[in-house]
């Protein structure tokens, strides 16, 4: 034990040394001051943009009534979010892993078209490349489909470890035609959770998919975030057709 304290106390007087020497060397003739962040009040807690992502879609399947569906192939750095919401069946949500990134994004669709789930598919830019003709497909049909492209760099299957904000255009023009989706992105890790909210609004208020950006730095890195209070987030209005429109019919199964 003595030989331990001898070893602790020898750590200390080099750590109290080195501080001393920074304090009184005149190396540094510029100092700065960095002041207490100015937050609002409120409880907080540490979070990482995937993690955000996976709140936030909760919350908009808790907003909208609908449950939430993710067809995904798992890919780095985007992965997480797959394994986040594995976690919370307990809201409802059901995750399915695909085989391929083309089996992954018709499984959303899929369940989109029989109209009792909001679904979403998450990739990267490699990915989102082979889905182009399917997000075509889900622009026809009309149905809501969150499209989540955590962006990494380079072209074809890209650097897994290296983030890039470079699939704006991808997202803006991947597509074949006339086929406009619109594009939400996020700021920060934090600012995940209001990005993807609004995504989901938008997609099934308006019955349309839309692409979802981040990137590997934001999906990995944290900050604090201020829980939201339910009562304040935007209402998600699902309508439902109940009954037909003049001259349409009934069809009947055979």
């Amino acid at each position: 034990m003595a030989k331990k304290t001898r070893y602790s106390n020898s750590n200390i007087k080099v750590l109290q040394a080195g501080y001393n020497y920074g304090d009184t060397t005149e190396t540094f003739t510029t100092t700065y001051k960095v002041e207490k962040a100015k937050m609002e009040v409120g409880e907080y807690r540490s979070i990482m943009g995937n993690q955000a992502v996976t709140l936030g879609l909760i919350a908009a399947s808790q907003k909208s009534g609908l449950p939430l569906f993710l067809g995904s192939y798992p890919i780095t750095p985007a992965s997480d979010i797959l394994h986040d919401l594995a976690k919370y069946k307990n809201f409802g949500v059901k995750t399915f892993q695909a085989e391929d990134e083309i089996a992954a994004i018709t499984s959303a669709i899929g369940a989109a078209y029989g109209g009792s789930h909001w679904c979403n598919y998450i990739n990267v830019g490699p990915g989102i490349a082979l889905k182009a003709e399917a997000m075509g497909l889900a622009v026809m049909l009309e149905i809501p489909l969150i499209v989540i492209n955590i962006q990494r760099g380079g072209p074809s299957t890209g650097l897994p470890t290296k983030t890039e904000q470079s699939d704006l255009l991808q997202a803006y023009y991947g597509r074949n035609g006339e086929c406009p989706m619109p594009i939400v992105s996020a700021s920060t890790p934090g600012d995940c959770f209001s990005a993807i909210y609004e995504a989901a609004r938008i997609s099934v208020q308006h019955m349309t998919p839309v692409i979802f950006l981040s990137d590997g730095y934001i999906a990995n890195g944290a900050e604090p975030w201020r829980f939201p209070k339910s009562a304040d987030l935007p209402a998600i209005e699902v309508k439902f057709k109940t009954s037909l429109d003049e001259g349409e019919e009934q069809l009947h199964a055979l």
